[in-house]
């Protein structure tokens, strides 16, 4: 038998879109209805607009084996969530073929088959049903559905009373507790709250630990590199990477780094560049010791950042922010500041700093990266801001032996880091009172 689960050759799927040929002006009812014989005339001779063919996918091969976890990513509109509806059967595929070896689970759209009339016991066995489970297997699973669901109390009513965060909470119990061998999930982990959302992850890790094949797909870059061993990258209905998880996530970090910087982070753009523009970024780059840039680092090794910038307005001195982002809650974990100069900056001066995190003990994971530079004397508009427009860092064990307690799904703690700054092309800038390198307190997880 074939070790192979599933396997795409050359998957399209194109759909019609009507464009307009010209923008038309506001009418109102009256005199739409006057002019709606006119329309349908012309659409009736094909007048009204042109259709343009959008090719959601194109040319998508692949092939996964039985028990892979394989991670897809990509922007929004990228053909994610139509690949994982053409290998559910749900809609078919201009043109190509894929063929699925095994019973499919498809977790795409939570709550699926729900009726609000119906209480949550009703529900479950409705939409185990509609989802491909035999009444036996959804009356096996019951005690199990709601137990994870956390709805016990609430099981005999209709589900229209229950809270959003309840409804969610039941349907993906229900889509959970399939026993496919091949799984299909479309973001999933994005329903429900911070605790609930640990409970999805840690269940889609018993579903990868027990050999089925797994199709993943997230926005949550730190839940991929958790759960999957493979990842695909979709790129406006291609592939532009297939490969290992560590692998393709640099590529696909590094196309997001580029369409920000060219489409988004101009240092002339307000949009995404905070602060009066009396200071901006010039140049930042994440280094090892040896100046090659780099964004993935392992336990004991040192980070450096190099961060350049230009002063356009006179300031009252000069600091720099380096700060991490949990990867799962986005909130700031860790920062170090670090003062340039505490005495005017004049419009025109340049200058680099260079901030080392020696010897980083960090848990493994992803850390979005938050980066400031502003005036010495705090002030509320003299700053430049890169929020999470640098690839992330990525910190893995290496050779360390992790804790045998250590859990990657919990929430990260709040703790600081050793730090130092030396100072670049500063000949114009003096020197900050305070010492050239300045050292923070060994990590302490604050709970």
């Amino acid at each position: 038998m074939s070790d192979v689960a599933i396997r795409a050759e050359g998957l399209a799927k194109s759909y019609l879109i009507a464009r307009a040929l010209g923008r038309q002006p506001y009418r109102t009812l009256q005199e739409e209805v006057v002019a709606l014989p006119k329309t349908l005339w012309k659409r009736a001779r094909g007048r009204a607009g042109s259709m343009e063919t959008f090719w959601a996918l194109d040319d998508v091969s692949f092939e996964v084996n039985q028990g892979e976890v394989v991670g897809i990513v990509g922007r929004n509109g990228a053909g994610k969530s139509t690949l994982l509806k053409i290998m559910s059967r749900i809609t078919q595929p201009t043109r190509g073929r894929a063929e699925i070896y095994g019973r499919v689970g498809a977790l795409l759209e939570v709550g699926t088959g729900f009726h609000p009339e119906l209480t949550g016991r009703e529900n479950i066995f409705l939409s185990g049903a509609i989802l491909g489970m035999r009444k036996v297997e959804i009356a096996r699973q019951f005690d199990a559905i709601v137990s994870f669901a956390e709805v016990e109390q609430f099981i005999d009513t209709p589900i229209k009373r229950y809270s959003s965060g309840m409804y969610m909470r039941l349907a993906f119990a229900v889509a959970a507790h399939l026993e496919p061998e091949i799984l299909l999930v479309d973001e999933v982990l994005a329903v429900g709250d911070a605790a609930f959302q640990k409970k999805c992850l840690g269940k889609m890790e018993d579903v990868a630990g027990e050999g089925r094949t797994v199709f993943f797909v997230s926005h949550n870059t730190q839940a991929i590199r958790q759960l999957c061993t493979r990842c695909i990258l979709l790129e406006h209905g291609r592939v532009v990477a297939d490969g290992g998880t560590d692998s393709t996530m640099t590529v696909y970090n590094q196309r997001l780094r580029d369409m920000r910087v060219d489409a988004e982070t101009g240092v002339n753009n307000p949009e995404n560049r905070r602060g009066s523009g009396a200071v901006r970024f010039t140049a930042v780059s994440v280094e090892d010791l040896t100046g090659a840039e780099r964004y993935t680092f392992e336990m004991g090794d040192t980070v450096r950042f190099r961060l350049s910038c230009m002063v356009n307005a006179p300031l009252r001195g000069l600091a720099v922010v380096v700060a991490f982002r949990s990867g799962i809650s986005r909130e700031i974990v860790t920062s170090a500041r670090h003062v340039i100069t505490t005495e005017a900056v004049v419009p025109g001066t340049s200058t680099t700093a260079v901030i080392d995190l020696p010897d980083i003990y960090m848990r493994p994971g992803e850390y979005p990266l938050y980066l400031q530079v502003s005036e010495a004397i705090q002030s509320p508009k003299n700053y430049d801001v890169l929020d999470d427009l640098t690839p992330p860092l990525v910190i893995t064990s290496g050779s360390r032996r992790l804790h045998e307690n250590f859990d990657p799904a919990q929430p990260y703690g709040v703790f600081s880091l050793p730090s130092r700054m030396a100072i670049e092309d500063s000949s114009s800038l003096a020197t900050a009172a305070e010492p050239p390198v300045v050292l923070h307190k060994r990590p302490q997880i604050v709970r």
